[in-house]
């Protein structure tokens, strides 16, 4: 089994989010079957929805997602408009429209937009759609951003849960991927988020950085647990420099060899389920008490593109720029060149420009 784990752990490979997974998409899917199977959903039935925001301040050394680094606000103001236009382009082609289950803010940091910005796609997606009674509403925060205003602000607009991207606390290893941020940093955010009321947090590490060793493995567990967030994904840092010039600054010689990678994720485990918490499939941690527990427990955990999930909607609507859609008959993606897609966007069409359609093997 180890020679197994072993083979597979050194390669660079798509995350499972999705089957068939992304690498599997192809430009055979694009607007046309976008538009049919907008035309299909039933607007008895609840849907989810995720809103990419592909901005943020700086970009980190480490950071694979689609997102660029953004300084003028205008620009920022021209991507949310666009995104607004889709929400109303995507609405136009759905008989009845839906109402939302689920809501979710990724990025990128989606509070770049500013809470007036935010306030304002929500305002967009609530004159098009129904929000249901007790509907959950994500988004994923830097730390280093969360301010007591912004805290009381995402709470007046309905958020009832936070992602906060913590990666690790050991200042050596920030230093070598480029995000400098203190302890006390997180701790601030997470007791303002509480504060303002939204008290489900989520709390992403990562493996395999620079520097990283299994005592400051074993530390940052340690702290991270003392912060008593509900949810812990962790993730295993992805070297591709040919692919993201920002991670050709992270010095190659300073990461951690596959078997420490293995040894990392494995401690790392270990660590948290030593502190209370429950192991949920390949990466992620929750509170006993925790729906993903329960999920898990009765045979409903299910696996999206933010990770695995208590979410049954079959449906998940992926709106700005390389957001993916599920549909019942296969998955599209929009572009995700920025400019291309609100360019897209802006011309009066969808956005989307590859996918897959679902075949019996597939289901």
């Amino acid at each position: 089994m180890k020679d197994v784990t072993r083979r597979y752990a050194g390669q660079n490979v798509p995350r499972y989010t999705s089957y068939p997974t992304a690498a599997d998409f192809t430009p055979m899917v694009g607007p046309a079957d976008h538009s049919a199977w907008l035309a299909r959903l039933d607007g008895q039935q609840s849907i989810s929805v995720y809103l990419h925001v592909p901005y943020c301040r700086e970009i980190c050394l480490y950071c694979g997602c689609n997102t660029k680094m953004a300084v003028r606000d205008d620009v920022i103001s021209r991507y949310r408009r666009a995104l607004e236009a889709e929400i109303g382009l995507v609405a136009s082609l759905i008989g009845k429209p839906p109402g939302i289950a689920r809501l979710h803010w990724g990025g990128g940091t989606p509070s770049i937009l500013g809470l007036e910005g935010l306030k304002s796609v929500l305002t967009a997606l609530g004159s098009h759609f129904r929000f249901d009674a007790s509907f959950e509403h994500a988004i994923e925060l830097d730390p280093r951003y969360v301010t007591a205003e912004l805290a009381s602000g995402l709470a007046e607009l309905g958020a009832t849960r936070a992602s906060l991207g913590v990666q690790d606390v050991n200042p050596l290893v920030q230093l070598a991927i480029g995000r400098i941020q203190p302890l006390s940093a997180v701790e601030s955010a997470a007791d303002r988020l509480r504060s303002a009321g939204i008290r489900s947090l989520n709390f992403d590490l990562i493996y395999g950085l620079p520097m990283q060793t299994l005592e400051s493995i074993r530390n940052t567990c340690a702290l991270v647990a003392a912060m008593g967030p509900d949810r812990i994904a962790c993730f295993g840092y992805a070297h591709l420099p040919r692919l993201k010039a920002n991670q050709r600054g992270i010095d190659e010689a300073s990461l951690p060899f596959l078997d420490q990678r293995m040894a990392q994720a494995e401690l790392m485990a270990e660590e948290l389920v030593r502190f209370g918490y429950v192991r949920i499939g390949i990466d992620h941690f929750a509170k006993p008490a925790d729906s993903l527990v329960s999920a898990a427990a009765s045979g409903k955990l299910r696996r999206n593109f933010q990770g695995y999930t208590d979410d049954d909607r079959q449906i998940l609507l992926g709106l700005g720029a390389s957001s993916i859609s599920t549909f019942a008959d296969g998955f599209v993606q929009n572009i995700s060149d920025v400019p291309k897609y609100i360019h897209a966007i802006e011309a009066g069409g969808l956005a989307s420009a590859r996918g897959r359609r679902l075949d019996e093997d597939d289901l």
